[in-house]
């Protein structure tokens, strides 16, 4: 089942054009790739489907929902209920200990504090990273600190898994193994993921790949 929709998507931030009529689907519980070099427009395309960019021209439309169409609060509670988001530096609270960066995304929804953590904690299990719970985020590996925005991300339960550059600051091995348990979790949990790298051996992890190059979009199975 498609699950996200985006087509003709442009977008421009001034005078320089990041998207030019690109145009991707995601099906339920697929993990897609977006690969293309820097500067190519997939991070700006990510944001398009996410609902955090406006695009200046095309639709995109999440279960039926055209995300292009809502209003900028209907569009904060999409990403805060169906969406999960992991950037590359993993963007956690460093104020606060890991489990409750964790169970964040719940409190702001309104679940009870003990029952958040508890979801929270199950999360770190899966991803390996219990035993940093009550760690800070500076006082954690950048692997372990990684595994913990996965786990943030996916503790909701969301039905898209937005992830940019998520191995970007991590060594190889920390990166193998961020990818291996991320896509576990999502094909476990039924989570759809887009996975914005330039790195061959993480797009390797997914079930597709298309390529941005200058703003415009190229299907590889398609292609093929």
């Amino acid at each position: 089942m498609t699950l996200l929709v985006g087509t003709g998507l442009s977008k421009a931030f001034g005078q320089t054009p990041a998207l030019e009529d690109a145009s991707v689907h995601v099906e339920a519980g697929e993990i897609l790739a977006v690969m293309g070099p820097s500067g190519s427009g997939k991070s700006t395309l990510l944001h398009c489907l996410a609902g955090i960019v406006r695009p200046d021209a095309g639709r995109v439309v999440f279960a039926g929902q055209e995300v292009t169409a809502m209003s900028d609060g209907d569009r904060s509670n999409l990403r805060l209920r169906e969406f999960g988001f992991v950037f590359q530096f993993g963007q956690l609270v460093p104020e606060l200990p890991c489990v409750e960066n964790v169970a964040l995304p719940l409190r702001l929804e309104g679940v009870r504090r003990r029952e958040a953590e508890r979801r929270a904690l199950e999360w770190l299990e899966r991803l390996e990273v219990r035993d940093v719970a009550d760690h800070r985020p500076g006082e954690v590996s950048g692997g372990e600190g990684q595994r913990v925005a996965v786990a943030r991300a996916l503790v909701s339960e969301p039905r898209v898994l937005f992830a940019d550059e998520p191995t970007g600051a991590l060594d190889s091995l920390n990166g193998e193994r961020v990818m291996r348990l991320l896509t576990a979790a999502a094909h476990e949990a039924d989570v759809a993921v887009v996975l914005v790298t330039h790195e061959p051996r993480v797009a390797a992890y997914s079930d597709r790949e298309i390529v941005v190059r200058d703003g415009r979009t190229l299907d590889l199975a398609t292609a093929a």
